[in-house]
């Protein structure tokens, strides 16, 4: 039995020393340069992992989203999977007959999952309150977060697209307007809706159906407008696209506004910003989702906005108020350096990786991983929340041959490709690699597909 053992385990370390070479293969057939890539593949089955294979696994490289690995696994150590964040809705003066005589204050308590339903949610227990006039404003209390909403540390280019949407303290449907359109009769506008309805936004639908079946509208923002040109086929199904909005406070406050007429409550005032006094009475609350859900939503879509209202929720968690996102970039460049990454040898200043001034090497980037699945508290609930190989996120059409037996976070900008995360395989051990490209925009797919080469070989 101990020489048959002893075969097996002989016969698995010599599969495990070919993989080197058969990785740097597919790496020399890409033909990328290699200065352009950074790789690192450790076998997490060893007790201390080792690196396996790695290539300029030491060289500065910027991340792109895989940045939002650590950010990841900042939060979840940090507030813990099952977290909770709570918007409330308080009184500032007395109720007589149904009527507050008073404002009505709208508490931000950094939910980025606050969306139509759950200000459904609050305004259903509100409306159980029995209060059906409001004699004041609404007044909303953004003041848990500090006012910059778009972190000086993205990109400097601001666009109209919902990946770049601002953050708040109180926010709500991802600080972002759904549009949807539909044909109608040839000739003719299209249809056009916004939701939430009370938005705001006004449409100027310059926009055509034409008897064909493609579809080539543009949709812009600019300012309160929507604006809608091109032509959709008369057969093209709806088209939804995603535009983001100025102020998250304001935009919150007047769909609360919206939700409660439609609910039969009464207002007298307008929407205006304020803080919640100490003597205040709560009236109604909606708690979000668990953080862990939160950090699933920033992984699987790459979502920047939650990101940035994550890494400020944890700034404000420690009692940091308002919270910024350099105060929460703080607590996860120092979780980090609990894992044992040395603070010199990276430089993060935005958590989404919206950005170009982001530094990690591989090497330290993989380690992230090693050391992440080790957390059992947590590290189910950040495994999960990773693009699945063929079936979800970011991964969802690739590697389709692998269903499954790939986890990882992708990163995208131009010039920049980024995929790390976990190849399991058959005989229940796992890999954690890290691979990063840097080099020319018109490479960028070439990278793609040599990354999703390199992680299908780790699963073999």
């Amino acid at each position: 039995m101990s020489f048959l053992l002893a075969l097996i385990v002989g016969l698995g370390s010599a599969r495990a020393d070919e993989l080197p070479a058969r990785l740097a293969k597919i790496v020399k057939g890409s033909s990328l340069p290699a200065s352009s890539l950074g790789i690192a593949v450790f076998d997490l089955a060893q007790i201390s992992p080792a690196l396996t294979y790695g290539l300029n696994e030491q060289q500065d490289m910027i991340p792109a989203s895989t940045t939002k690995i650590a950010t990841a696994v900042a939060v979840l150590d940090q507030l813990g999977p099952h977290f909770k964040f709570q918007t409330t809705l308080w009184s500032s003066g007395a109720v007589k007959n149904g009527v507050l005589q008073g404002d009505l204050i709208l508490k931000g308590g950094g939910d980025a999952g606050f969306v139509s339903e759950t200000m459904w949610f609050l305004v259903n227990d509100f409306l159980r309150s029995g209060i059906k006039k409001i004699e004041g404003s609404i007044v909303v209390d953004d003041t848990d977060f500090d006012t910059i909403r778009n972190d000086p540390s993205r990109d400097p280019e601001r666009v109209d697209r919902a990946y770049d949407a601002p953050v708040g303290a109180m926010s709500f449907n991802w600080n972002s307007l759904n549009i949807y359109i539909r044909p109608t009769q040839v000739g003719e506008a299209p249809s056009v809706y916004l939701d939430p309805i009370a938005s705001g936004f006004k449409v100027d639908n310059k926009a055509k159906t034409v008897n064909k079946s493609a579809n080539n509208l543009v949709v812009s923002r600019v300012g309160d407008r929507i604006v809608v040109r091109g032509t959709i086929g008369l057969s093209h199904p709806e088209i939804a696209v995603y535009k983001n909005i100025d102020d998250p406070a304001q935009w919150a406050g007047e769909n609360l506004a919206a939700f409660l007429a439609q609910r039969g409550i009464e207002i007298k005032g307008k929407v205006k910003m304020g803080k919640k006094p100490e003597v205040a009475k709560l009236l109604a609350k909606a708690e979000s989702k668990p953080v862990s859900l939160h950090v699933s939503d920033m992984m699987k879509f790459s979502n920047n906005y939650v990101a940035e209202m994550l890494t400020k929720n944890i700034a404000a968690q420690k009692g940091t108020t308002p919270a910024s996102l350099d105060e929460g970039m703080k607590l996860v460049r120092g979780e980090l350096e609990s894992m044992g990454i040395d603070g010199k040898r990276f430089v993060l200043l935005n958590p989404s990786g919206l950005s170009r001034r982001n530094r990690i090497k591989a090497m330290d980037l993989a380690q992230i991983l090693v050391q992440a699945s080790k957390k059992f508290p947590w590290f189910a609930e950040f495994l999960s929340s990773m693009p699945l190989a063929g079936q979800d996120g970011t991964l969802k059409r690739r590697m389709k041959d692998n269903e499954g037996w790939v986890r990882a976070k992708t990163g995208n900008l131009n010039g920049v490709i980024g995929l790390a995360g976990y190849a399991g395989r058959k005989d229940g051990s796992i890999r954690a690699f890290a691979f990063i490209f840097n080099g020319k925009g018109e490479q960028g797919e070439t990278a793609r597909h040599l990354f999703d080469a390199l992680a299908t070989e780790l699963v073999q």
